[in-house]
This record gives structure tokens, sequence and C-alpha cells, in this order.
């Protein structure tokens, strides 16, 4: 029997953590803020009273449809579910969520739901934090596919170096997969653990690679999707120049046009050779400015990591006045050491700083790159910054991240007018806060910076009112500054006013035809990307 997830944080049930802990963490973060910040109680699946299913599966699909309350209340969000569950608001759970086993299971569920008229949301592994997964107000009976049943990589072509591979495997799981053939998908987006190769496609997920093959575009070769019309399944092949690209119209769809059962995906040899180098900048701009240059000269690193000041301070003990720089390179073929020593040269041209000593190659034996100094302990607190994701929830803290792109001529007066609008909603809304920037993905036309948001709750507003007025706050000023308002977060229903300002008209005329082509009533995630 598969492991329990939370129904209120990122993890697992036996990853949560005790009501100590909990305690503990509200006295230090009262302490930070100078606030009184009290863990509330939060309530047994016993105790939980959810709106009674509008329907039942019949007897042919009962075998893997449940309508318990963990399974409704924990396909009520994805990982946007945190404020939410700690206090059990659950005002709109799916009345029934449906398990398929095999594709013939998954056909026959979206069959009766089209014979039924509900309302459909695909499910991977819940980790969306814009409201991609949550069931939209709606007077159609909900039903939640979850795809967790479909786990497994089914085929490897190593000649080709491709795997096919099913959407609902989560990310470690695919991996321990695809060890044993000495191959890996090497996509780790933060989620990793709490995400599934079908939700990365829906998505456009980004993951390890800081440069280059960033997005998960880059990996897929053939993708299957169920439509309400049928089964859409896409030519291998390792490029195409016949008219729109089939598949580029699925990856980023977000459920709305049909639901990945399989894709074939591209893999690679597992590296074995590595370098790594952390190099101090006097400044933001001038980190930015060097991470520029290395990122123009196309060595195409794995790691391309810049911290502003205050999240260098805070995740990598640095003193608070400067910036850090993590260049990272690997193979599976070739020593690293002449690439990392060409990009510390660059970096250092616009002034960095780093120890000779701080420059670590690995040619094949297996070393810990990077461990020693500030790049070892960045490394594990961002390795560790996924367990226990939410522990925090329920505490008052008006805390979150967003991330966009931008073009390297507008970046600098997109991260003034950004950090400015963020932080005067945060003074508004909680009497100060603080805002940190780091660039997750680099480009040679553009960045793409990601911020972290804290502040303190102010008693007298809603808590997720507050949350909702600093996101909005953020996501304006990245608007008017000519960035996206998501690089791989996925639009779901939070991005969804800004998205339509980024979009072309004509566009959104042009998706909302597609989906009626495939979902002619309207079934599939309504409301995401287009109007129901």
């Amino acid at each position: 029997m598969k492991p329990r997830r939370s129904l209120w944080m990122l993890g697992l049930e036996s990853e949560e953590p005790s009501e100590q802990s909990r305690a503990e963490l509200a006295a230090g973060l009262s302490q930070r803020f100078g606030v009184t910040l009290q863990p509330p109680r939060i309530p047994s699946v016993a105790e939980l009273q959810l709106r009674p299913p509008r329907l039942s599966p019949p007897d042919t699909l009962a075998g893997f449809c449940r309508t318990d309350t963990w399974e409704r209340a924990y396909h009520s969000y994805g990982y946007d579910r945190t404020d939410h569950a700690v206090f059990g608001h659950y005002p709109n759970p799916p009345d029934v969520v449906a398990h398929p086993r095999s594709e013939a299971e998954l056909a026959a569920v979206l069959d009766w739901c089209s014979d039924r008229g509900c309302c459909v949301i695909p499910y991977g592994g819940g980790s969306s934090v814009v409201g991609g997964v949550t069931p939209p107000e709606d007077p159609r009976p909900i039903v939640t596919v979850a795809l967790d049943e479909l786990d497994q990589v089914l085929e490897i072509d190593d000649v080709s170096r491709a795997a096919r591979i099913q959407a609902g495997v989560f990310g470690p799981h695919l991996e321990d997969q695809l060890r044993p053939h000495g191959f890996t998908l090497r996509h780790f987006p933060q989620s990793f653990a709490a995400s599934t190769l079908g939700g990365w496609i829906a998505t456009r997920s980004g993951g390890h690679y800081a440069t280059n093959h960033t997005h998960i575009d880059d990996m897929v070769e053939s993708v299957r999707l169920l439509t309400p019309r049928g089964w859409w399944e896409t030519r291998r092949l390792p490029g195409s120049g016949a008219g729109p690209d089939p598949n580029r119209l699925v990856i980023g769809s977000e459920g709305i046009l049909g639901i990945i059962s399989q894709a074939w995906m591209r893999i690679q040899a597992r590296p074995r050779f590595r370098a790594t180098a952390g190099v101090r900048f006097a400044s933001w701009q001038a980190g930015f400015d060097a991470c520029r240059h290395v990122v123009q000269a196309k060595q195409w690193p794995a790691n391309l990591r810049l911290l502003d000041p205050e999240l260098a301070a805070g995740s990598a003990g640095l003193d608070g006045s400067q910036a850090l720089l993590i260049i990272g390179f690997e193979s599976a073929e070739l020593s690293q050491a002449a690439n990392i020593a060409q990009a510390v040269a660059m970096a250092r041209a616009g002034g960095g700083v780093v120890d000779d000593a701080d420059i670590v190659v690995d040619d094949g034996a297996e070393q810990a790159t990077g461990r020693p100094s500030a790049v070892g302990r960045w490394r594990q607190s961002f390795a560790g910054g996924g367990a226990g994701i939410g522990a925090a929830a329920g505490l008052g803290l008006v805390a979150g991240t967003f991330e966009t792109a931008v073009t390297w001529d507008r970046w600098p007066a997109l991260d003034a007018a950004v950090r400015a609008a963020t932080q005067a909603a945060l003074d508004a809304v909680c009497g100060g806060g603080t805002v940190n920037c780091r660039f997750t993905h680099v480009y040679p036309d553009g960045p793409a910076p990601y911020y972290t948001y804290f502040g303190a709750f102010r008693s007298g507003a809603h808590l997720l009112d507050q949350q909702a007025a600093v996101k909005a706050a953020a996501s304006d000023a990245i608007i008017a500054a000519g960035g996206t308002i998501t690089h791989h977060h996925a639009v779901g229903r939070q991005h969804r006013p800004w998205y339509d300002q980024e979009r072309p008209t004509l566009f959104a005329d042009a998706l909302a035809a597609a989906k009626a082509a495939v979902d002619p009533a309207g079934l599939l995630n309504p409301g995401v990307l287009v109007g129901p």
C-alpha cells in the first residue's frame, strides 16, 4: 500500500511535524517578526465535514473510484491547500476521485463522466501552487481523475535514448526505474518528489537545468492524450517541420484538452563528470551582469543560479552584502575542468571573487562537488527545502513565491518595479516584510527571476485576502514591466487575470476553438487558460 500524503503540507503524513515542532517554529517566527504566532490545532480526517457526494460511480467503475473523506479532501486542492486544510476548509470537494489502473479504465471513467455531464479534473501529484487542480465553482458533479496508478516505465529505446513512460509516475520512482539501465530523464523541478511526469508536461515544468534544456518541452518526443472525442497520439520523431507541432499544443495545456496517459521522453546517460564553483560579487547588479556574460557565451552550464545578497546570506552563509553566482557543469562522457575554468574566468572578469579551493572538479570519481563553502551550504538548504513545505501553515505568515522571465534589456527596470510593488504591498498589508530574488534559469536573451516574500499576518483582515493582495501587486508589476506571469509555475486559476492580458486575443480564440474541437461539452478543467 502506498504511503498516504499529508492533507496540509507538501509531503507524506509520516513527515508531518509534531505539535512541539510547530510550536517551536511559531516561537522562532514570532521573535523574527515581533508578533505572537500560535499554531492552530489541525482537525483529523474523522472531524472533517464535507458536502455529501452528488453522484456515485457505477459498479463497473467502483473498483478504482473513491468517495471517502480523505480522498475527496486531499483532491480538493493542489499545494495551495496548506492554509485551507489546516483549518478544515473544504467548501468544494470533488464528488468522486478515480484512480484508473489502465488506459481502458481511464477511457471508461471519461466516458461515464461524458454521459453524466460531469466536470473532470485531471490530477497528477497535486503540487500546483496556482489552483490548477482545484475544482471550480460549477453546478455539475465533479470527478477528479488521479493518474497515480499509471506509474511505470513501459519501454526503453537505448539506441535513440528515449523511454515510453506512464504519466502518473512520481519523480523519484521514475528515476528509480531508469537508473538500472544507466539512464536519467534529468528533470528535477523543486516539486520533484511530489509531482508526476504528466503534471510536468501539462504545466510546462521547469527543471534542474538552468540553461539550454530548461523546460520539459525539450524532453518530450511524443505524447498520448485521451480527450472526450478519443485518443490523440503523436508520432515519435526527433524533429519535424510539418506544420504546427501537435505536441506543443498538449504541453502546457493544463488539462483542458485531455488527460495525458503516457509519453515518449528523451533520456540521457547518467552524468559522471562534474564541476562547480561559487563566485561572490560585491553587488546584485555586478552578479547579474556577470551571469549574462556567462550564459551568452553558450557554454550551457547545468547550473547558473544567482542569489541576491539577502538570499545568499540566508541560504549560503554569506555576510548579506554579496551576491552569489553558483556555476555547475556535468557530463556523462567528458571532463568539465575546461568548462568551469572558462566560466570562472568570465565571472572574475566581471568582478567576481572565488578562491581556487572552492572550484571543485570531479572527473568521474563521484566526489561531493560543491559541498564545501557557500555552494555546499546553499545545496544543503535547497535540497532540504522541499521536505515539510507547509509546516508554517496556519501560523499567520503572509509568505509566498512568484516567478517570471524577461529580456535582459528590461530586466533591471522589472526588478526594481517588482521589488517596490511587493514591498509596498507588504508594508500596507503586514506593516513590513522582506523580498528576495534568485535566478533559477538563465537564457542568452534574459533571466527567469524567482522572488520570495515574507510578512506577518495583521489582525483585522482575512489571511488569504492579505496573501492575494501581495500576489496581485507583484503580478500587476510583472505584466506592466513586460514580464511573463509565469515561467514554470503554470497559469491555473490564480494567474488567469494576468495571463488574459499577456496572451494575444486571437490566440485565446484559437485555443478556445481547439478545446471546443476535442471537448465540445467543456468537461475538462473548466476555467483554466480559457473561459468555460
